[in-house]
């Protein structure tokens, strides 16, 4: 269960680079609802007849202005889930930051280096054999926390994933974040032996190139390692001529080919759509589970809403965001590496910046620095969401009848479905949720009518 953290990790472990490449397609890949969906508002939870109990559509009956409603079933399950994920996630910082402490103080890093160097002169077989050990010692501490994630999602009904197919996937990740691993700390090593002085400016100019790399090849070759991808058109053809109607009202045709179905019914019950990729790779995700438990209406106005971030720019306003905090990030893990190697690398046998020991001090420091950044990161990713609920409010209206009613509705069953929380502390909205709070976009849908007002619309005119 990973609700509040970001969903790719596997350079962003490493340094902060692929971490704001998270950041960076938190625009490309950000879906209209969060993996951790915050709700400020206040949560109407009135006595439900059994009958109607956990039904995504006694949403579609509630009177125009109503709140965001759960049944008392779904509401207390929506709270003990979420909580038990804030839990997590805090504890998981917490873990990595001690199992790194510990890992430091008992000198192991230099023992794993001492080994490679023993094996090899060669710098690029030591950093084969350190590397990876390195990274899968830190996650093999982080995997019953993982697990008993995962045993959380199965018992709340919101994963369908066997034990296999996720242990397999937890596989494929700790592959991909040892191979991101390698290539960064290689690259690292290099900018070092340049330029002891400037070499976190040098990274930053080398990481740049390599998380557009990334964001770019991700729909073609990072993605389909963990979920099956499909033409719409192929599975469901009536769909993509109602969004080609829409995109057609937004100026900005998608072509059929750009359109995917994501199987996510074999791992999950939750509810999603996405915009990923640049350039060529540029394409809009739906989930199947979408399709299941959303009308035709309810997936348009998801549809919108993602298009918002398509023709908003997001993404590159994404990456020029994370390309400032990038540059901030390694200038204080130059300034954190060298006053924490001052203070403490004689004691950890540590010799120097370049020396191979020293990722461990650089994984410590970037634990931490990720979860300082974590609420300048989801403020800004909250900014675009709420822009993108507004350009999809607009580009659905007179596409979709009654747009603003159905928007509204469509945040009710996403929210039923993925057991968002009624009713977070105000901390965790700062710290964790990268949306709006649901029930603030909830009543924002409602009352967001311009049109009715004599007023312009924002964005689609």
């Amino acid at each position: 269960m990973e609700r509040c953290v970001p969903f790719h990790r596997f350079g962003a472990w490493f340094c902060l680079s692929l971490c704001l490449s998270a950041g960076i397609s938190g625009a490309a890949q950000a879906s209209v609802l969060p993996s951790a969906q915050p709700l400020s508002a206040q949560v109407v939870v009135p006595p439900v007849p059994p009958e109607t109990q956990s039904s995504p559509t006694t949403a579609s009956l509630q009177p125009k202005n109503a709140q965001y409603v759960l049944s008392h079933d779904r509401y207390e399950k929506a709270v003990t889930y979420s909580r038990a994920s804030y839990t997590m996630y805090f504890v998981s910082v917490g873990l990595n930051v001690l199992a790194l402490v510990v890992f430091l103080r008992l000198g192991m890093a230099a023992k794993y280096r001492d080994w490679a160097e023993r094996i090899s002169d060669r710098r690029w077989v030591q950093a084969l054999i350190f590397v990876p050990m390195l990274v899968l010692t830190v996650n093999l501490v982080e995997l019953p926390l993982r697990m008993y994630g995962h045993i959380l999602s199965l018992r709340y009904e919101m994963s369908v994933q066997g034990w296999s197919s996720w242990a397999l996937d937890w596989a494929k990740g700790r592959l991909l974040m040892v191979i991101f691993a390698l290539i960064l700390r290689r690259i690292l090593s290099a900018v070092m032996d340049r330029s002891p002085r400037r070499w976190w400016l040098l990274f930053w100019v080398a990481t740049l190139p390599i998380v557009l790399f990334v964001v770019f090849i991700s729909p073609w070759i990072i993605d389909p390692l963990f979920n099956k991808f499909e033409p719409l058109q192929a599975t469901n053809p009536d769909l993509v001529g109602s969004i080609e109607n829409l995109t057609r009202h937004a100026g900005v045709p998608i072509p059929r080919d750009r359109m995917f179905l994501m199987r996510a019914s074999e791992k999950t019950n939750e509810i999603n759509a996405y915009v990923t990729g640049l350039g060529a790779s540029k394409r809009v995700v739906i989930w199947d589970t979408t399709i299941q438990k959303a009308t035709t209406d309810e997936t348009l106005v998801i549809v919108g809403h993602e298009l918002g971030h398509y023709v908003l720019g997001h993404v590159w306003k994404g990456f020029l965001f994370a390309a400032v905090l990038l540059l901030i990030g390694y200038y204080a893990l130059f300034r954190g590496l060298h006053w924490t190697l001052g203070r403490w690398g004689g004691e950890w046998r540590i010799y120097g910046p370049s020396d191979w020991a020293s990722l461990a001090v650089l994984l410590l420091l970037v634990e931490i620095g990720m979860f300082v950044a974590s609420p300048v990161v989801n403020g800004f990713s909250r900014m675009q969401e709420h822009d993108a609920d507004v350009y999809g409010l607009e580009v659905t209206h007179g596409i979709v009848p009654d747009s603003s009613e159905v928007a509204a509705r469509t945040f009710q069953v996403l929210g039923d479905a993925d057991l968002a929380d009624p009713n977070p502390p105000e901390f965790i909205t700062f710290w964790l949720y990268s949306h709006p709070p649901l029930a603030d976009r909830f009543v924002f849908a409602h009352n967001y009518d311009p049109w009715a007002k004599g007023e312009s619309p924002k964005y689609v005119k």
